[in-house]
């Protein structure tokens, strides 16, 4: 089959996969490379770096009419990766399972990411899909169109779909890029225009929290507030976005003074004391589910960063 379309057979096709799918995906690049496409391998991470990076390398080549570019990315079940590709304009990333739904795929979507499953197909099955998702064109007859041609109103509707799609996600990518003279990063993007409710976490701490995803967050402390002595479950990274604060790492016994665009990874079990010197904003994303344990008294810890500041200025 695929001998019968080599010339709508895409240039180049960019691929990924997880641990999950990295035997199927090498089994893939395999037969790709034995029919003479230009493949990169991309090799294995986690599925959704391997997407993302896959998923990226696609959307930036779609705007090229010199060098057709498709993707290919595998994980377990072969969803994962294509959630993560399916976020950079211009990629549409469909998993499939069986040769119909490659089929389908290309047919009403124009998919140009195939995402398959290392869990559920074997090497022999994975080929074939491939062969078909390569040699579908866009608009030709498939399993939903009872294989015969789309009617003219479907295929008006499918033609406009491919200048409309690309523009879904594309101009808040180019807003959050270009910012703005109240926020020009994307984290500060992230705050912008945006209310901050408070939420009670830290006893003694005036905090105030937005979390973005299941992952970060944005928070603000007051001047003045101080975070009792405390651990996490997890590692967490934090950049500064406004103000001044130190933290005090007392399993390591380190002090760190930290400003504006000031970063700084705490591990997990880590235990650590903060002091909020300005009104004080910044970004922090953690591994895992999010917990908090306090090891100290609030008045115990006021009377531990009076006594650190007070040696610090001798």
């Amino acid at each position: 089959m695929a001998e019968e379309a080599s010339s709508k057979r895409p240039l180049k096709i960019v691929a990924g996969a997880d641990s999950f799918g990295c035997s199927l995906k090498d089994a893939l690049v395999s037969h790709l490379r034995s029919l003479n496409i230009d493949v990169e391998d991309l090799g294995t991470s986690s599925y959704y770096s391997i997407a993302a990076d896959v998923g990226r390398r696609v959307s930036s080549s779609s705007s090229d009419g010199a060098v057709e570019t498709r993707g290919l990315v595998a994980c377990g079940t072969g969803v994962g990766v294509a959630i993560f590709a399916n976020k950079f304009p211009g990629v549409f990333a469909a998993t499939c399972l069986n040769p119909s739904e490659a089929q389908n795929a290309r047919s009403i979507n124009n998919s140009n990411v195939l995402a398959v499953s290392g869990m559920s197909t074997a090497p022999d099955s994975a080929i074939e899909i491939l062969d078909t998702w390569l040699n579908t064109p866009f608009k030709s007859p498939c399993p939903a169109s009872d294989s015969k041609p789309w009617p003219p109103e479907i295929e008006t509707f499918l033609d406009n779909s491919i200048k409309e799609m690309p523009k879904i996600g594309a101009e808040e990518e180019k807003q959050a890029a270009l910012g703005s003279e109240e926020a020009s990063c994307h984290l500060c993007c992230l705050v912008k225009n945006r209310k901050l409710n408070p939420i009670d976490i830290i006893p003694g701490g005036s905090m105030k929290i937005l979390r973005e995803t299941p992952t970060s967050a944005i928070v603000r402390f007051k001047a003045g507030s101080v975070e009792p002595a405390h651990h996490h479950t997890f590692g967490h990274d934090l950049v500064v976005l406004e103000g001044k604060k130190s933290v005090w790492n007392l399993t390591k016994k380190a002090r760190y003074d930290l400003g504006v665009g000031d970063y700084l990874f705490t591990p997990a079990g880590d235990l650590h004391r903060v002091k909020y010197y300005e009104d004080t904003e910044f970004f922090i994303k953690w591994e895992g589910q999010w917990d908090m344990f306090f090891d100290e008294e609030l008045e115990a810890a006021h009377k531990a960063v009076e006594q650190e500041l007070e040696n610090g200025s001798k």
